[in-house]
């Protein structure tokens, strides 16, 4: 039973059989000046999973037919649907150096290609090394200076030799956090001088934190843990996320002469702790002045939206509240912890028309997925009139006084 193409992949039993690839070629050459000059050239290629004499599935662009071998690349997209893949495929150089890969049966010269397949969903990133055996000896000067040009039609026999693959390549951690980066590899042959390293980069600024040298035994560092490494688990562990842990994290796996890597990138996101400085009712006598503040605090990054709605008690439900226009916003407050908080804030001016009716601050942050709604009930009393309570006491009193005199003057 064959399942039929879909789009623009193919599967077999529900097996990605092939994927269509990006194939960015380089030519390099000297220009005028004498300086080394690079053209990328996109060209239109297909990513083929089978055995070498296999048909191409189309004869008309450039086929990288992936021999079944010890590391099979499929295994590290099993469940996902092709549709959800991109491919993209490079030339690799060795930059000079030329060793021979010690599998059984490996010629003594190799062409050297990356495939890259994303996600497109962010899910993950994978990176492997295609051998093609070749027979014309190194150049005598980097390979990249001498390339053989590729046909149109040409199909390239390879077998993976190395994969890397991260299922982190973009993370969001909030403070304080334990935050693990996914990093594993393998290698299509026992016993490979694996070197395995951690870097992180931001603002041009490049912090070494971790290396590891299977052969020699050396370690420099922490955050890995090295009975995990024994089956190809590199991730990295942050102990407890800090705004300074932002910044591009690099995994990079080398076994001579190949070097590879994985890019992650972790971004922090605190959500704001929204409180109005009233309790759920405030009671206000008609005329009076309150001001009403409602702070966002500690959040990260710095944007943040603060908004009062002004509801009648009838229409609670309307989708579109009436936004308050008289609202000051403070200025933004950078905390110890480099977080940050900001108020939004009104004076309310007690009215009758307004008893009853709900004041709501909403806070908007990109850490939230809704925003965050704090509210209060404004009850509104009349004012007490003291003119006529002081008239009708002085009454009162000129009554006692004259009948006491009245009394008196009985006696």
């Amino acid at each position: 039973f064959v399942i039929p193409c879909l789009g623009t992949s193919c599967c077999v039993l529900g097996v990605i059989h092939w994927l269509p690839c990006n194939f960015i070629d380089e030519r390099v050459f000297l220009n005028k000046d004498n300086h080394t000059e690079t053209r990328l050239i996109h060209r239109e290629a297909i990513l083929q999973f089978g055995q070498k004499g296999d048909a191409p599935v189309n004869p008309n662009v450039i086929t990288f037919l992936i021999n079944r071998s010890k590391l099979d690349l499929l295994q590290y997209v099993e469940g996902v649907e092709a549709e959800q893949l991109k491919c993209e495929l490079h030339r690799y150089s060795t930059e000079g150096s030329y060793v021979r890969w010690p599998v059984l049966g490996a010629r003594e010269y190799n062409q050297w290609f990356t495939c890259i397949l994303r996600h497109s969903r962010g899910l993950f990133t994978i990176t492997s090394f295609l051998r093609r055996p070749f027979d014309q000896p190194p150049p005598g000067r980097p390979d990249y200076h001498k390339w053989p040009p590729i046909p149109n039609r040409e199909v390239l026999t390879t077998t993976v030799a190395m994969v890397i693959k991260t299922q982190t390549p973009s993370v969001k951690a909030r403070l304080k956090f334990q935050q693990k980066l996914h990093c594993q590899f393998d290698v299509d042959h026992k016993g490979a001088k694996v070197t395995v390293e951690w870097h992180k980069q931001h603002h041009g600024e490049r912090t070494k934190l971790f290396s590891y040298n299977r052969h020699t035994g050396q370690t420099q560092g922490s955050g890995v843990g090295l009975r995990a490494f024994a089956a190809g688990d590199a991730s990295y562990t942050l102990a407890s996320t800090m705004i300074s842990s932002e910044g591009t994290y690099i995994c990079s796996v080398s076994v001579n002469p190949l070097f590879g890597r994985v890019d992650i990138n972790l971004q922090i996101e605190e959500p704001p702790h929204v409180s109005l400085n009233v309790g759920p009712s405030l009671s206000l006598v008609e005329g009076n002045k309150r001001k009403i503040v409602c702070g966002a605090n500690s959040y990260y990054p710095r944007d943040v939206e603060i908004i009062w709605y002004k509801q009648d008690p009838a229409m609670l439900d309307t989708p579109h509240p009436r936004s308050l226009e008289n609202v000051f916003l403070s200025y933004h407050k950078e905390n110890q912890d480099m977080t940050f908080s900001l108020s939004g804030f009104f004076y309310l001016q007690a009215s009758l028309r307004d008893s009853g009716k709900r004041f709501t601050c909403s806070v908007s942050h990109q850490s939230l997925k809704v925003p965050i709604t704090k509210s209060f009930t404004l009850i509104v009393e009349e004012p007490t009139n003291w003119m006529l309570y002081l008239a009708v006491g002085s009454v009162m009193i000129l009554l006692l006084y004259v009948k006491r005199r009245y009394l008196h003057s009985g006696e």
